[in-house]
Formats: C-alpha cells, sequence, structure tokens
C-alpha cells in the first residue's frame, strides 16, 4: 500500500515537472515569436486581454487535468503589457483571475451533481484536505487558491459535494486567484529570465 502511494506521488511530481516545462517553454516560444515577426507591444495591447481571458477560462474549466499553459501566457502578456502601461500587470492578473475563478465552476458542478472523479478520491491526502476543508470552509477554499501545486478544482468538487453555495465558492477563491496572479505577472518574467538558458 504505502509503495503504490509511493509511486502515485511520484507520478504527480513527473506531472507537474512537464506541465512547468510546457510552460517555460511557451512562454520563451510567445516572446521568439514577437521578436522575429517583431511584433510590437503596442500593437499587441489591444488582443491580449481577450488572450489571456480566454486561454484562463479554458484552462481552469478542465477538470482536475490543470493545464498551466495559461500561466505562461498570462505571463508573456504582463511582460508586454508593462511596457504599454505601469497598470498593465494588474489588470492582466485581474482578467486571468476573473476566467479562471468562472472556469472552476466546472469543478464546483461536478461535484454539485455527484460525477464520479476518479482522480480527487485516489489523491494522497485527499481524507485530510477534506476535513480540513470542512473545518475551515472560506479561508480553505483561499488558501487553495492562492497556492500553485494543488489543483483549485478539488476544492470545487469538495464544495460542491458539501452543497456550498456557489457564490461562497466563488467569492474566497478570486481573491486567492487574483493575489497569486498578481505575483506571477510582476515577478513570473524576471524569474523565469534567471534560467541559464534565457
Amino acid at each position: 500500500m504505502e509503495r503504490a502511494q509511493q509511486q502515485r506521488w511520484h507520478k504527480i511530481a513527473l506531472y507537474v515537472v512537464i506541465l512547468a516545462a510546457l510552460s517555460i517553454g511557451l512562454f520563451y516560444l510567445v516572446k521568439y515569436l514577437m521578436v522575429y515577426f517583431n511584433i510590437s507591444a503596442s500593437n499587441f495591447a489591444a488582443p491580449v486581454y481577450v488572450v489571456v481571458f480566454v486561454a484562463t477560462l479554458a484552462s481552469n474549466a478542465s477538470i482536475i487535468v490543470p493545464v498551466p499553459i495559461h500561466v505562461s501566457i498570462m505571463i508573456a502578456g504582463a511582460e508586454v503589457m508593462a511596457e504599454v502601461s505601469p497598470w498593465g500587470p494588474v489588470l492582466i492578473a485581474l482578467t486571468a483571475s476573473v476566467a479562471s475563478t468562472l472556469g472552476e465552476i466546472s469543478g464546483y458542478y461536478a461535484g454539485y451533481l455527484g460525477k464520479k472523479i476518479m482522480f480527487a478520491e485516489s489523491t494522497p491526502g485527499y481524507d485530510r484536505l477534506a476535513g480540513w476543508m470542512k473545518r475551515h470552509g472560506p479561508l480553505a477554499i483561499f488558501l487553495i487558491s492562492l497556492q500553485p501545486i494543488l489543483p483549485v478544482d478539488i476544492a470545487g468538487l469538495l464544495s460542491g459535494v458539501s452543497r456550498i453555495p456557489l457564490w461562497k465558492f466563488l467569492l474566497p477563491c478570486w481573491p486567492g486567484k487574483f493575489l497569486k496572479y498578481l505575483l506571477l505577472c510582476y515577478f513570473g518574467a524576471s524569474l523565469l529570465n534567471l534560467l541559464p538558458f534565457s
């Protein structure tokens, strides 16, 4: 039993590393294409919010299979918008957090409608997380939304299964996502530029 749990943790860790590598690769691809096609920040300013909103909404609407590709699009968009306006990264974080929070409705309703999601029940620490969420409610949803590792879909599923009203799930979910995305918008590109191959 312990060996099976350890293998599950290894699979989850490998999955996170692969998704992080894909996100970093996409960030550099977007930057390269902007230089290659000579796209200036002012030309890119108008549609960037729509691109960030759609990519974030689509990524977060997927249940349990987090596709954090939207993070690299968001960071690249924030970097571009910082050249246009000092408020650009804040507006990108706001756009992404609203789209991300709306995308979490799919996870909430999957739990609310009683869909059986195998990943949630087989996730190591699921019972502990469910108990913690029942004890702490909105604070737990906020903290799960704020951290970058655990999928927020788990909080959505548990909120739906527990029949927590949708607004009580979305209200603490949004500020956690906004703060997380704000930090990523301001510091994400700087951290990625510290990589040895940048």
